[in-house]
């Protein structure tokens, strides 16, 4: 296990051998980073999380309390014959956050996906299709209900553009993305 400068574990929280978290993360009560998971720099995964291998978060991924990444596409106790299903029988898949992603409290990540830069799941959200950077996604199963800016509001429409409330950033939508518009 390897854990970057300035980064903390708390009470209670689980880090499995081969796991790697980079610099100033947080790791909350009771959280689980699975074998082989890869955090990147100043994450934050909240109390009781569970992040399975072969996760890869990329710098500045927030995980909410409770969130769920999973790993196992077709999960079974035993196999057809009624024999245990052994470690060696099915393969680890992984959930992909790419940076400044945030997945909120309760929510469930069911590998394989990929959660887009800047994005944002909704608590109690069952995510089972890849998100779009700066997509907002809520529900079961979580479905596009809008865009969120980097400060992580929900972007108001202004004529063609999406504004951030927060920060006056700007945005244009292009074939189901959206890219800030320089001024």
């Amino acid at each position: 296990m390897e854990v970057g400068d300035g980064s903390s574990v708390w009470h209670l929280a689980q880090v499995r051998e081969g796991a790697r978290l980079g610099r100033d993360c947080v790791v909350g009560r009771g959280a689980y980073i699975g074998t082989g998971v890869r955090l990147g720099d100043s994450c934050k995964i909240q109390n009781y999380a569970l992040v399975y291998d072969p996760a890869v978060l990329g710098d500045g991924v927030f995980v909410g309390p409770a969130a769920v990444l999973t790993n196992d596409q077709y999960p079974r106790a035993m196999n057809p014959d009624g024999s245990a299903k052994s470690a060696a029988e099915w393969t680890a898949v992984g959930v992909t956050v790419d940076s400044g992603a945030s997945i909120g409290a309760r929510a469930v990540c069911v590998a394989p996906v990929r959660i887009g830069a800047w994005s944002m799941v909704a608590a109690g959200a069952v995510v089972t299709r890849d998100v779009p950077a700066h997509a907002l996604v809520v529900g079961v199963p979580a479905r596009q209900v809008g865009w969120v800016g980097f400060a992580g509001a929900r972007l108001r429409e202004e004529g063609d553009l999406l504004v951030c409330p927060l920060t006056g950033q700007t945005f244009q939508t292009a074939d189901d993305t959206i890219r800030e518009v320089t001024p």
